[in-house]
């Protein structure tokens, strides 16, 4: 069982900045980002112009070239804004998941960080699970656990020791711009742009290591694959910017295509979503299984007019066929894509066709990525297995990640000397290439001799009109 993705299109060279400048100049008055709960809206041109000043003052208070700044909070414009202001500068951005309570905290900012962008709104977070609760200050007691944290900035109210994000982006002046001109003039494509760290289920949180290649490149594919086109290019965002989902999956593809990017809420409200698809006419809708099944599940569900919707990308968990359904039917998004991939490669590795049959659209995952190669291996032996037979699933390409941060045991645990990443999933391949994925190796159970995969079972309960969710 082997695939390779087309090569026909060609791989990009460019670093986030570049496109983001180039797009900024073919759509300078098209809409880039809307927050819809913060009535913040941004044309390319005006967000182009605050990128710059915030990674002049990222600059200005220090910060270099290779430095990583953290960002910790909800979906608001400000992390959108670091995302690409970090980028232009040539920081490194570490998506942090705010439901991280304090030991995770503390383990990845000393891992990695040297600032934290940090909402305001996390606060109680801070205060809830800091061991001492009678100096319960942010900045304290991060500053307190963690020495290696020289910058604090919040996004409203000022708290002591901190910098308030609108004085970052009055703290450079033209010397600053010019120094991050010269700045720009030595990134490279391949040079670390964002650390996404891994969700820690197999221990501690593992930071995976991403470079502009990686991720303008997996973001170019995922809109040539969508059918993004100059006309009907409005996406609602309900899923969460530390996840790649909506940080490459939404504001890539934002950079690369000129996509539209609108945010419904800060976090995840069924309600919020679909309001934003009807007021702002969009025609992509991303999100999880979970996410879809909370927006068909709403009351007043009949009430919103979702008549401009045509697809978008559905992953995270499998998709229960009667789900996927509802979504192309009574959502009105036939051209709605099944994606799968892992946060060490980029993410996305395989994804459906807007055209395919519902039957490959529940059943699959879709086909490999261009400029991408996946194999299924038997995960004892490691010796290829037939098609259509259950293996672990690897994938090599321009996609797999640097390796993990400063550590580089666990990147070789999982990184092959030939550059094979070991995905862990169990999968198997068909004779048109479409990708099936069963579950996780370490989940399989044997029983009598007999392989008996946890998602099949899964599957086969959803099928149940009274079963909502299911976890085997």
């Amino acid at each position: 069982s082997y695939v390779q993705g087309a090569v026909d299109i060609p791989l990009l060279t460019k670093t986030t900045g570049q496109c983001l400048e180039e797009t900024a100049e073919r759509f300078p008055d098209r809409d880039a980002l809307v927050f819809c709960r913060d009535g913040v809206r941004k044309t390319f041109s005006q967000f182009k112009e605050e990128v710059d000043q915030a990674a002049a003052g990222l600059l200005a208070l220090g910060l270099k070239k290779g430095d990583r700044l953290g960002m910790w909070g909800p979906n608001n414009y400000e992390w959108v804004l670091m995302q690409f202001a970090t980028a232009q500068a040539g920081i490194i951005l570490v998506s942090v998941n705010p439901a991280y309570q304090a030991l995770e905290l503390e383990f990845v900012i000393r891992k990695v960080c040297m600032a934290l962008a940090v909402d305001n709104s996390l606060k109680e977070v801070i205060v809830k699970n800091s061991k001492d609760p009678e100096k319960a200050q942010p900045p304290r007691i991060l500053g307190r656990l963690l020495p290696d944290l020289s910058i604090v900035i919040t996004l409203d109210s000022k708290l002591p020791g901190t910098f308030l994000m609108g004085e970052v982006l009055e703290a450079g002046d033209s010397g600053h711009i010019k120094q991050l001109r010269a700045v720009q003039q030595t990134l490279s494509c391949n040079e670390p742009i964002n650390i996404q760290f891994t969700s820690g289920t197999t221990g501690s949180p593992k930071g995976a290591t991403l470079s502009h290649r990686n991720i303008v490149n997996n973001a170019n594919l995922i809109g040539l694959r969508l059918g993004i086109t100059e006309q009907d290019c409005r996406l609602v965002l309900p899923a969460p910017l530390y996840h790649c989902l909506a940080s490459v999956g939404g504001c890539m593809v934002m950079a690369v295509h000129g996509l539209s990017c609108i945010f419904s809420s800060p976090s995840f409200e069924g309600k919020a979503a679909l309001e934003a698809v009807a007021q702002e006419k969009c025609s992509f809708l991303h999100g999880t299984p979970t996410m879809f099944i909370d927006m068909l599940s709403q009351p007043d569900f009949d009430s919103y007019d979702l008549s401009t919707l045509r697809g978008g990308v559905i992953a995270g968990s499998p998709v229960p066929p009667e789900i996927m359904k509802m979504v192309m039917t009574r959502m009105h998004m036939p051209e709605i894509v099944v994606a799968y991939g892992t946060t060490e490669n980029s993410p996305v590795t395989f994804m459906g066709f807007p055209n395919d049959s519902i039957a490959r659209k529940t059943e699959t995952v879709g086909c490999v990525f261009p400029h991408t190669e996946a194999k299924i291996e038997d995960p004892e032996t490691g010796e290829p297995v037939p098609l259509n037979t259950p293996g672990e699933l690897l994938v090599r390409g321009y996609c797999v990640m640097l390796g993990y941060w400063d550590d580089p045991s666990k990147t070789s645990e999982v990184v092959t000397a030939e550059r094979w990443y070991k995905t862990g999933d169990l999968a198997s391949l068909d004779e048109h290439g479409y990708c099936r994925i069963i579950g996780r190796c370490k989940d399989m159970i044997i029983r009598g001799g007999e392989n008996i995969y946890p998602a099949e079972i899964e599957q086969f309960l959803h099928t149940h009109p009274k079963v909502e969710e299911v976890q085997v």
